[in-house]
């Protein structure tokens, strides 16, 4: 029952886990152009039972940590960075994934570098990454690295009882957690190191593909909402984020089919809006909207979701396109051609 605050405009996989822990998640809006969270709402959001605070950086724009880790630390809340679009990203010349009690990173193949799949946990506290180890290691109350037996010399002489065992039960096979196996394979591991040497260069080509994207597309600022980041940011561009005016002569919609049909990838931004989906819609899950009452997910109505306005913006107006590295200047080029001459036959 106790509740951590987090954003709808967001991917499952940052709030299932408050779900999954019995905890309630409270959402929060996001801002337009930067697409984090609305960090005035996060003051509305803290109730008694406030424990932590877990979102994400925005296909690689920081959010502010600044205030966020000032909030946290005024109500003593836990600050979970999901940093796993924003890898190599600063705020203030710091890394991302620093800041917080604990950092998620993705490595994903569409992400800044992969390993065909998995990812990472961090975290600078001892007793947190003591208990994530044991987490991904099926819940195992030993501490023992894989390979290596009795560090700790008592293994079959431990004076503690574990719940109903025997005393002295071989401590290798004692679970305190309800864990899982979340090991990556050493082929993974050498395929992530090799692409740790070259994340600076795939970093500032994302960062020159997205400069070139804003800049070509500042003269169609009256059909768009180009994105923005704050000024102490230095961010690590995971997409490029676009959000159609309702004064525009055409949704979002129409352009992304256009698109998709002349070769141009697009994406949404992540699921829209959570509650809509339906994976909360069709269960009975707790939850809260910033600063309003507990309710279950499936007795939502339009006035719940009208409380997240830029939320449902993201949902129906706003998608992105790539920024990978891979791209040439004359993919961007064509990019932004395809776009304007689409708005240019709908003026």
């Amino acid at each position: 029952g106790d509740e951590v605050i987090t954003v709808a405009a967001g991917f499952p996989t940052t709030v299932n886990p408050i779900v999954q822990c019995g905890l309630v998640p409270v959402f929060c809006d996001v801002e337009i152009g930067t697409y984090n969270i609305d960090v005035q709402q996060i003051k509305e959001a803290i109730s008694p039972r406030t424990r932590a605070i877990i979102i994400a950086h925005t296909l690689g724009n920081v959010f502010d940590l600044d205030k966020i880790t000032g909030i946290c630390a005024e109500h003593k809340l836990w600050l979970i960075e999901d940093s796993c679009d924003a890898l190599g990203a600063q705020f203030d010349g710091k890394r991302v994934g620093t800041f917080g009690d604990i950092s998620t990173y993705s490595f994903y193949p569409a992400h800044h570098i992969t390993m065909g799949e998995g990812g990472a946990v961090c975290t600078d506290n001892a007793l947190l990454s003591r208990i994530i180890l044991s987490m991904r290691d099926w819940g195992r109350d030993c501490w023992c690295a894989p390979g290596r037996d009795d560090t700790c010399g008592k293994r079959f002489s431990q004076t503690t009882q574990y719940g109903n065992m025997p005393k002295g039960y071989d401590h290798k096979y004692i679970y305190s957690h309800l864990g899982y196996n979340l090991k990556i394979t050493d082929w993974q591991a050498a395929c992530g190191l090799a692409q740790l040497e070259r994340i600076d260069g795939f970093i500032a080509k994302r960062n020159e593909n997205f400069d070139y994207l804003h800049k070509a597309l500042e003269p169609l600022e009256d059909v768009f909402v180009l994105p923005r980041s704050n000024p102490r940011v230095t961010p690590s561009w995971f997409g490029f984020v676009l959000t159609v005016k309702d004064t525009a002569p055409f949704d979002k919609g129409e352009l992304v089919r256009h698109l998709e049909q002349n070769g141009i990838g697009t994406r949404s931004v992540f699921a829209g809006n959570l509650l809509r989906q339906p994976l909360y819609a069709k269960d009975a899950i707790a939850l809260r909207i910033r600063d309003g009452e507990l309710k279950h997910s499936n007795e939502l109505q339009n006035e719940d979701y009208a409380r997240l306005p830029n939320t449902e913006t993201v949902m129906n107006s706003s998608f992105w396109i790539g920024v990978w590295p891979g791209l040439s200047q004359g993919d961007l080029q064509r990019m932004v051609e395809v776009i304007s001459r689409f708005i240019e036959s709908r003026q």
